[in-house]
């Protein structure tokens, strides 16, 4: 059996692993007024979600809506759920919409349809228009050009749109750099504040971009379980 101090997910294993993240982000140029830690807890079980509340961590990250509306009311029946701070992070298939719980804020609004569909269930919701910054076709996100129009859209569909989210292509530095510096491009002629960017591997040269959000799953709570 394994013993507690050996638990991956007990908040004094997160608080170690989190401080390793915020050495990093520090050291990338950020602070904790500048860039907040999301912590992905997508796959995990919920003790993983309170073991972050526990450790300070209170942005969670969920990508599959079924599996986070099982999970919610189990964390929030903790000691300290009520304090989650809940996004969306994965593809929202629009027939989902109505299972989604509440969250702080969807990452992901891709299309027009999407962004339709949310706005009719969900008026007001806050939400980042996802860019697909790295090109690839398995990606989604709205192409960098559409940014703009896709965001306007939103607006006049009645949601809250507080930034962009990208996630980079695998590359050389200097490329992942580019992608996320074409990112806080966008975001500033948009006069948007939020730039959800970078991920365990690559959230150094997020934050030197202007990173405001990093995504962290792997590197608070190790390998996921394959599903």
């Amino acid at each position: 059996m394994r013993q507690p101090n050996q638990d991956p997910y007990s908040d004094e294993a997160i608080r170690g692993r989190a401080q390793i993240v915020w050495n990093r982000i520090l050291d990338a140029g950020g602070s904790v007024d500048t860039v907040r830690i999301l912590a992905i807890t997508k796959a995990l079980d919920p003790s993983a979600a309170v073991g972050a509340i526990a450790a300070g961590l209170f942005d969670l990250g969920e990508s599959y809506v079924q599996e986070f509306a099982a999970k919610a009311p189990t964390v929030a029946s903790s000691s300290r759920g009520e304090q989650a701070r809940w996004h969306f992070v994965g593809g929202l298939q629009r027939n989902k919409i109505n299972m989604l719980p509440p969250v702080e804020l969807i990452h992901s609004i891709g299309s027009q349809k999407l962004a339709t569909a949310v706005g009719s269930r969900r008026e007001g919701q806050a939400v980042l228009v996802q860019v697909n910054i790295g090109m690839e076709a398995q990606k989604g996100g709205c192409h960098p050009d559409d940014t703009a129009a896709l965001v306007d859209h939103c607006i006049d569909a009645g949601l809250d749109v507080q930034g962009l989210m990208g996630v980079a292509r695998q590359a050389a530095d200097d490329d992942t750099t580019e992608q996320f510096e074409s990112l806080v491009r966008l975001a500033d002629d948009l006069h948007l504040p939020v730039r959800s960017m970078g991920m365990s591997a690559d959230l150094d040269l997020a934050v030197m971009a202007g990173s405001t959000m990093v995504r962290i799953g792997t590197a608070l709570f190790g390998p996921r379980p394959p599903r």
